[in-house]
């Protein structure tokens, strides 16, 4: 599978967040939080700025979902991406 034009293909990485009182907060529990790390998997002919393997952060609202082998996937544009690591 190979991303085309201005995509990304990332896989999400899962993060928590512990509040004051100690309980674990999934990303879908903690609204607060706008942004998300990925890991970039492929990127598309016309992107410029990241590559395969970079960590970046990106809107939370952005992209969709898709399986390929079996394995759920996630593609964004790159003007989605605010952070690269």
């Amino acid at each position: 599978m190979r991303a085309v034009n201005n995509y990304i293909i990332i896989d999400k990485i899962k993060e928590e967040t512990k509040t004051m009182g100690g309980f674990v907060l999934t990303e879908d529990q903690n609204k607060e939080v706008r942004y998300l790390k990925g890991k970039i998997l492929s990127v598309g002919n016309l992107v410029e700025g990241v590559k395969p393997d970079d960590i970046i952060y990106y809107d939370r609202r952005a992209g969709h979902n898709i399986e390929f082998k079996e394995k759920l996937h996630h593609v964004i544009k790159i003007q989605d991406v605010v952070i690269v690591e």
